[in-house]
């Protein structure tokens, strides 16, 4: 299963940023929520982002609203599968 964000009417992702926040997704699909490391290590697996680029990305899906943070876990805000 595919899980893409609907769109909220922000600028649009890069597609590394897209494939990023699909695998997030996914991921936050089955664990409701995900601790920093948790998720940077799924970018790690699924996306192949060092550390780096996968902080980069995390900070960029949260700014942009894909992401919010609830005691230091991620959540999604609003996502759809296609």
């Amino acid at each position: 299963m595919v899980v893409r964000m609907v769109s909220n009417g922000t600028s649009p992702l890069t597609p590394l940023a897209q494939e990023s926040l699909d695998v997030l997704a996914t991921a936050l699909q089955s664990e409701g929520e995900l601790t920093y490391e948790q998720a940077y290590g799924f970018l790690k697996e699924e996306a192949d982002l060092e550390r780096p680029a996968a902080k980069d990305i995390v900070e960029r899906l949260y700014n942009k609203g894909h992401l919010y943070e609830v005691e230091r876990k991620l959540r999604l805000t609003d996502y759809a599968s296609e």
